[in-house]
C-alpha cells in the first residue's frame, strides 16, 4: 500500500472511532449495558481506548512503511485534539440534536 493510501486509510479509521462512541448504546460497540444507557463518562471512557487503538494503527502502517519516528508530547497533544474535533459530528448528533420518536414527540 502507498504512503497516500494509508494516510487516508488511516484518517478514515480515526474519523469512526471517534464518533463510535456516540452512535450506540453499547459499551465498546459489542457489550450491552444493564441500564440500557450509556453516559457521557463512559463515552469519555471509549474515545480515550479508540483514540489508543488509531495510534495502533498508524504506528503499524509507519513501522510497515519504514523507520518508525520517535514521537514527543507535542505530537499527541496535536493528534488528541485533532481526535476531538473528528468526535463533534457524533457528539452533536447525540447532545445537541432535538431526538424525535415515530410519533413526532421529543424523546
Amino acid at each position: 500500500m502507498s504512503q497516500g493510501a494509508s494516510t487516508w486509510l488511516v484518517l478514515v479509521v480515526t474519523a469512526l472511532a471517534a464518533n463510535l462512541p456516540f452512535l450506540n448504546e453499547r459499551l465498546l460497540g459489542v457489550i450491552g449495558l444493564a441500564g440500557g444507557v450509556k453516559s457521557l463518562a463512559w463515552r469519555v471512557l471509549e474515545l480515550a481506548i479508540f483514540y489508543a487503538l488509531a495510534l495502533g494503527v498508524g504506528w503499524l502502517f509507519e513501522r510497515r512503511l519504514g523507520q518508525v519516528a520517535p514521537q514527543g508530547w507535542e505530537f499527541y497533544a496535536v493528534t488528541a485534539s485533532l481526535f476531538l474535533v473528528l468526535a463533534f459530528p457524533g457528539f452533536t448528533w447525540r447532545y445537541l440534536v432535538k431526538h424525535r420518536d415515530r410519533r413526532g414527540a421529543p424523546v
